[in-house]
């Protein structure tokens, strides 16, 4: 048996269309209906003033006031008042004495008979009209007195049928329906057009259908997690999500307003001011590292713009964490490389028979390592950065940059507040020694010197951390872009280059720090950051002989760029057992080893 198919209700743009097309016939028939009325009442007015007149004009000649004086008044008024009657285009004059017999009619047989109709008030003096069926049918009549020398001596009554009248209103009822019928088929063109613009945007669907669009949508808004901007064709916000509010950090009624008026990063905002397609650009904001993609929207014309922001803070930290590891794992290749050339030296010798020698050889290689661990520990006792610290040193040695803890650092364990996480101080520390060893790469002495210590000041204390290195250094000119994401005097690799600087600028902003790049002494360039100890007393943190000038070798490298080290894990747990795979480490304090 087949189901019958159950029709699918009408369009939004159709039942619009119908209801339109209703509502104009409606008006156009009321107004028609309204038009009939009021003409036919006026037409009827029109009628009694024009029998009025004609009866007023008769009751008032000469000729007929002798006449009625006669003997036969018929025989001179018959005559006069069918010409009067055909002259003024009434359907009857009758002329009757003031007991109602009538002296003139159109119908012969009715002349000597009694007027049908009321004739009290012409009697009194009076003319007046009224709506009265005779013996022509029903007619607008006037009734009017005729008098001489204040004294009624006959009545003049003239009317025209209501047949006529009605005849008169249909002869332009006829023009109205036209006019009307025209109106209507314009309305309903006009309907059509309308309707079929809308039934474009609305895509033929219906208004349930429209509805249940609206309420998926926002359920869409809501759920996703990921971040909605669209904007219009003048780059005002026409909608923004949750996601896209948390990740942006705005707040407040954003829809009508200018992306430029949001206070958002400056590349962020050129990234959504610009018409260009933008494929997965990484931006930063305050605290988010944000990937971004932006659609235009064109239908002929441009009509605004889609914009999808998704959150990767988390993916660029465990980037960095991973990119800090395989770097450790390859200096752990080469230094079990090199340790297997020293165990075949040892067993040599002790083949060759020179056991004291093998002995002291082993001996001092051990001491070495143990020596650069202890230096660097006595110097940073903060467990954090002593690791990071230990595990940087096998990687530079690897790329022959000399890696130097200054003598002027100094930081004690449990120093640091709650508020500042291993995690940011690894993404400011790491990304800078990273920066700062791409730059010393292949330069004369390459060497990247580490300052770390805290200072107190009238403000409270105070957490310095200086990297300089022998690179060629930062022109004046940049020293502000260095900072910018997407800024980078290195070839892009295939991670993209230009965002080590940007994270560390995030983060030092996050604490409410400073971010400087000056000229070192010797060339290059040193760094400085300065992030402040909240809740530290001023006397724990006092540094012991730190002064601006501490690096007196080195500089802040002239790349500004690095890897992107953003996380604790990659060197916190191995960074010691690192510095003893090491025995030709070249971290010292003050010095090279």
């Amino acid at each position: 048996m087949r189901i019958p198919r159950v029709p699918r209700p009408r369009s939004l743009a159709g039942q619009l269309f119908g209801m339109q097309a209703v509502l104009i016939a409606v008006v156009v028939a009321g107004y028609a209906l309204f038009t009939y009325i009021s003409d036919r009442s006026q037409a009827e007015d029109a009628a009694g003033r024009q029998a009025t007149a004609v009866a007023r004009s008769v009751a008032d000649s000469p000729s007929v006031i002798a006449a009625i004086g006669t003997s036969n008044p018929t025989a001179h008024l018959e005559s006069y008042s069918l010409k009067v009657q055909r002259d003024t285009q009434v359907d009857f004059i009758t002329i009757m004495n003031p007991q109602g017999i009538r002296w003139t009619h159109p119908d012969r047989n009715q002349i000597g008979k009694k007027f049908l109709g009321h004739i009290k008030p012409a009697l009194k003096g009076d003319s007046f009209t009224e709506t009265y069926t005779g013996t022509l049918g029903a007619s607008v009549r006037a009734v009017t007195p005729v008098e001489r020398d204040g004294k009624v001596i006959g009545l003049v009554s003239a009317g025209i049928r209501v047949e006529a009248i009605t005849q008169r209103v249909q002869d332009q009822v006829t023009a109205l329906i036209g006019v009307a019928a025209g109106a209507l088929a314009l309305g309903a063109v006009g309907t059509y057009v309308v309707n079929a613009r809308l039934r474009r945007h609305t895509h033929g669907m219906n208004a349930t259908e429209l509805s249940h669009m609206h309420d998926y949508h926002q359920a869409a808004l809501h759920a996703v997690r990921e971040g909605l901007l669209m904007l219009d064709g003048q780059y005002r916000v026409a909608l923004m999500n949750d996601g896209g509010r948390e990740l942006l950090g705005v707040t407040g009624d954003v829809v009508g307003r200018s992306v430029a008026s949001l206070g958002l990063p400056a590349p962020l905002t050129g990234a959504l001011l610009s018409s260009e397609e933008r494929v997965d650009e990484v931006h930063l904001t305050a605290s988010r590292v944000l990937v971004v993609n932006t659609s235009p929207v064109s239908g002929g014309e441009r009509r605004g713009t889609v914009v999808t922001l998704r959150d990767v803070t988390e993916l660029q930290s465990l980037m960095g964490e991973l990119d800090s590891e395989r770097g450790f794992t390859q200096a752990l290749r080469s230094q079990a490389h090199e340790a297997a050339n020293r165990l075949h030296t040892v067993v040599s010798l002790i083949e060759l028979g020179r056991a004291e020698e093998a002995v002291d050889f082993a001996t001092a290689e051990l001491e070495l390592a143990q020596t650069l661990t202890d230096q660097v520990v006595s110097a940073v006792n903060e467990p954090v950065l002593a690791a990071l610290l230990l595990g940087k040193t096998a990687q530079s040695n690897e790329r022959g940059v000399e890696l130097v803890v200054s003598e002027d650092s100094s930081m004690d364990d449990g120093l640091l507040p709650d508020s500042l996480s291993a995690r940011d101080l690894v993404t400011i520390l790491g990304n800078l020694i990273d920066n700062a060893v791409d730059a010393a790469q292949g330069s004369l002495r390459a060497r990247v010197t580490v300052t770390a210590y805290t200072e107190a000041g009238t403000d409270g204390s105070a957490l310095v951390l200086r990297v300089a290195d022998t690179g060629a250094g930062v022109d004046p000119a940049h020293a502000e872009a260095v900072f910018q994401r997407g800024f980078s005097t290195k070839p892009a690799g295939p991670g993209g280059r230009g965002l080590g600087l940007a994270l560390v600028r995030q983060a030092v902003n996050r604490h409410e720090g400073t971010l400087t790049v000056a000229e070192a002494e010797g060339g290059g360039a040193v760094f400085e950051v300065r992030l402040p100890l909240w809740g530290v007393g001023a006397g724990s943190g006092a540094s012991s002989g730190a002064s601006a000038g501490a690096s007196s070798d080195s500089g802040a490298g002239g790349s500004s760029d690095s890897g992107g080290s953003s996380g604790a894990g990659g060197s916190s747990g191995a960074g010691s057992g690192r510095a003893r795979a090491s025995s030709q480490g070249s971290v010292s304090k003050g010095g090279s080893s």
